[in-house]
């Protein structure tokens, strides 16, 4: 295990800085290390770190996410409204619905088969996302008009809406029926999740005010810990109460960090903003290079020209959604065309889900992963590159 953490680490950081120095974004380079590294290709990662592969891709996910929260501005979030709201949900129904009218006319499928890999297709990647945004907010690339907030936040939720209709339409798929319960948890996930992470947060705060009141002074990097440690129990708990109550944990992390800088004072949420940044560099490299490993390279070969037609014939679908959630707002056309290519990137989703169609004995597994590994290897790095190489052109830096 030792060696495979030290190759993840090296040579994911070397070929990220290789990239960085050809402009092109690090995740490239580290999602390639972990494709070569992994069981597909050279195969030199242990099978103890793939084994628990999925715990250490949500473990940086999390962090990324705290790093998020405290660097969220909610009155800018308020002032987005609406668009934060639809872009959680409108993109992703229309690149289902783009499959679900191409995907049978392409490959000969059914329309419920169809659904089936929309759903694995259809979410948006936070760990492609966030990281950029949180660094356009730092930056301030068009947070006068709260541009990365609202994709941050579209981005979180986005998730949670396309992993409940992908087990609707795979219960569809093996015969069974869907239920109205099923729609209904949607909401009920991310209003709770919003409620559990608000009622975390503040009571971390009390607990930090208390002790700095008995001057039992919490040092920062105990704090980190803490509040690692709380985030990770607001994950767990989502899966403690699956089947029972729908929660998203993730998006329970976002709220308890923004809280968290809210009720804080500045400074303090400013430190701990900086220590999560300090971890994420770490995380990062874990993150992509274990999404790269999770990537079937052999699965690439059998999706074939019909497979890239099909993800740009929804990759446009897409983009006329993410162009409705932004009409009528005070958007320009360039700033609308940022929303479009943040909007693009797949990855983390597609890896943890995109084998289960193959898995649950679907006639169409082979070629719905066979899809959603074409989708990472395509549009990870078209979406990355794309903000990079447009962030500063396409949206307005706010004066300090």
């Amino acid at each position: 295990m030792l060696t495979s953490l030290s190759l993840i680490f090296l040579v994911g950081l070397a070929t990220g800085a290789i990239c960085q120095r050809l402009k092109l974004p690090k995740i490239i380079g580290m999602l390639f290390t972990g494709i070569v590294l992994g069981p597909y290709v050279l195969n030199f990662l242990d099978p103890s770190i793939l084994s628990i592969s999925a715990n250490l891709r949500k473990m940086a996910l999390i962090i990324i996410l705290i790093k998020a929260g405290l660097s969220l501005d909610l009155a800018d979030l308020k002032k987005v409204g609406r668009p934060a709201i639809m872009l959680s949900f409108v993109p992703a129904t229309c690149e289902m619905i783009g499959y679900v009218l191409a995907a049978p006319v392409l490959f000969g499928i059914t329309r419920i088969e169809a659904a089936v890999m929309g759903a694995v297709l259809g979410a948006v990647s936070p760990a492609v996302v966030v990281p950029k945004m949180v660094q356009l907010m730092e930056n301030k690339y068009g947070t006068k008009k709260a541009i990365p907030q609202m994709i941050l936040a579209g981005a979180s939720c986005d998730d949670i809406f396309v992993i409940v209709l992908f087990t609707t339409f795979l219960g569809m798929a093996q015969g069974g029926t869907a239920h109205m319960k099923d729609f209904l948890n949607v909401p009920v996930s991310i209003v709770l999740g919003i409620l559990l992470g608000v009622a975390a947060g503040y009571l971390l705060y009390c607990f930090f005010e208390t002790a700095y009141a008995k001057k039992h002074y919490v040092r920062n990097s105990t704090k980190v810990i803490i509040v690692l440690g709380v985030s990770f129990l607001l994950v767990a708990v989502e899966g403690w109460l699956e089947g029972k109550v729908a929660i998203s944990g993730l998006l329970a992390v976002v709220s308890m960090a923004c809280v968290l800088k809210m009720k804080s004072i500045a400074f303090v949420s400013k430190r701990l903003s900086e220590k999560f940044g300090k971890l994420w560099i770490a995380a990062e490299v874990m993150l992509f290079v274990l999404v790269g490993a999770a990537v079937d390279i052999r699965y690439t070969l059998k999706a074939g020209f019909a497979a890239i037609l099909m993800i740009f014939i929804a990759l446009l679908f897409r983009a006329c959604g993410v162009l409705l959630c932004t009409a009528k707002t005070n958007l320009n056309w360039k700033e609308r065309i940022f929303c479009v290519i943040a909007y693009l990137p797949k990855a983390t989703v597609q890896a943890a889900i995109g084998s289960v169609p193959l898995a649950s004995g679907l006639a169409c597994g082979k070629l719905v992963l066979s899809v959603a590994v074409m989708a990472i290897i395509l549009t990870a790095p078209l979406g990355a590159f794309g903000m990079e190489a447009t962030y500063k052109k396409l949206l307005t830096r706010e004066s300090h």
